[in-house]
């Protein structure tokens, strides 16, 4: 059951709301009672996307520092053939 949060447009009171599946009623606000309500983007969403962009951005960099570091070894191979 997802967990939403909402920010109050009367009252700017903040809270998390559960929503029940084939619920039609829209939450309302705890302090107030309002149901004017603002539905925020929440933080495990914005840290799950900011965590995937940092892992795909360290493995591009991974793959990138073995790519160069197979290349030098090839070459020095190269050298160390070609000289006996």
């Amino acid at each position: 059951m997802p967990i939403y949060e909402y920010k109050c447009r009367g009252c700017q009171n903040e809270f998390e709301a559960l929503i029940l599946p084939r619920s039609t009623d829209a939450p309302e606000c705890p302090s107030c009672h309002s149901r004017d309500l603002e539905q925020l983007v929440s933080q495990f969403a914005v840290n799950s996307e900011e965590r995937s962009k940092s892992a795909l951005k360290a493995a591009r960099e991974k793959f990138e520092r073995t790519e160069l570091r197979d290349k030098q070894i090839a070459e020095h191979e190269d050298i160390v053939h070609h000289h006996h």
